[in-house]
């Protein structure tokens, strides 16, 4: 079986088409996949013009020995857990429900760290136009909402302001979503292609610079601060590499601690020497609207709420069946070790 085959059934797996415990038992993906890969070696998928924490965390030299090869960007969080769950790489992150549906398809990963989050300085808007009519969950019956991945945080989002704001099912149903690449997407909403965008980070924030758009609600007015998504590592990683996954989960957590204490400026100051360093052809322009990694706990320890509230979403919907997962199963915080001292190569 090629590589791109397997991923393939893997996402097919995530979307209910498949069983991604099919796919991993073919013998594709297995433990040999780090044949050859030193043990001090963690391989993995980035996103362009980002620092994540994992990279931060190298970089601050809170990972104690280990070696990040990056092996090339991700398009998406489900497919970035997919590939740590094939043995493509060791580790990848994505949004809490696409952990929790990737648990219901028995894969053998477990969550370690949270990695992202919602905050007041981290979040995801949905936005009108400044005279749309749009005012209310009811008057999105029958619109089109414009979104970065179906099925996802975004949609999941969605899902529970309409039900919260008192839409029936069926009603909410009526609510179109659609997949559109982010930087297409405040675009589409000035043209009149959609009528609402969901907008985080940058996008949001140049957005709304240029004007003539308002918020209709966002993630965090609507649950407050909460980590959303989580990195995850396979088990076959984990019984054969302990110590290493120690060091890296509790290297994560000492790094998004760092993104907390330290000035914002100098935090970015550090993201624009990594990304410039690591020579990858990538504007570094974005990283000025960096604000926060939006990580509810400080270390990134997971909390059970994280997973369970989009496991009783993915029940509503009838993605997973309600006996399908386990929440105490799906994560640990044995590797976090982040309570003990540590200094960061700037001598902080």
């Amino acid at each position: 079986m090629r590589p791109h085959q397997l991923r393939r059934r893997e996402f097919l797996a995530l979307t209910g088409l498949t069983t991604l415990a099919a796919a991993t038992a073919t013998g594709c993906g297995r433990a040999s996949g780090r044949s050859g890969v030193p043990d001090d070696t963690l391989r993995y998928q980035g996103w362009a013009g980002t620092v994540t924490p994992a990279e931060l965390a190298e970089d601050l030299g809170y990972l104690r020995g280990l070696t990040l090869t990056w092996v090339g960007n991700t398009t998406s969080g489900p497919q970035d857990i997919q590939a740590a769950a094939a043995g493509d790489t060791d580790f990848g992150g994505a949004f809490n429900g696409a952990v929790v549906k990737m648990a219901a398809a028995k894969a053998p990963v477990k969550a370690v760290i949270s990695y992202y989050g919602v905050d007041e300085e981290r979040y995801s808007g949905f936005y009108v136009l400044q005279d749309s009519p749009l005012r209310s969950a009811r008057d999105l019956i029958g619109k089109r909402v414009a979104m970065n991945t179906l099925g996802a945080h975004a949609e999941a989002v969605l899902d529970t302001y309409l039900a919260r704001k008192g839409l029936s099912p069926d009603e909410a149903a009526r609510v179109e979503r659609l997949a559109l690449p982010p930087v297409n997407t405040e675009q589409a909403l000035r043209q009149g292609q959609v009528h609402v965008a969901v907008l985080t980070d940058i996008l949001r924030d140049k957005a709304r610079e240029r004007g003539g758009i308002r918020a209709l609600f966002d993630d965090h007015r609507l649950l407050g601060s909460f980590s959303a998504g989580t990195y995850v590592m396979a088990d076959r990683y984990l019984e054969a590499h302990p110590q290493q996954a120690r060091a890296f989960v509790t290297g994560v957590g000492r790094a998004l601690q760092w993104s907390r204490r330290t000035p914002r400026a100098e935090v970015v100051a550090r993201m624009v020497r990594i990304v410039r360093r690591r020579d990858r052809s990538e504007d570094t322009a974005p990283l000025r609207y960096w604000r926060s990694y939006g990580v509810a706990d400080r270390a990134g320890r997971i909390a059970p709420d994280e997973l369970s509230l989009w496991a009783r979403w993915l029940e509503q919907r009838g993605d997973i069946k309600a006996d399908r997962v386990h929440v105490p199963d799906l994560y640990t915080n044995a590797y976090n070790h982040t309570a003990e001292p540590h200094r960061d190569r700037s001598g902080s």
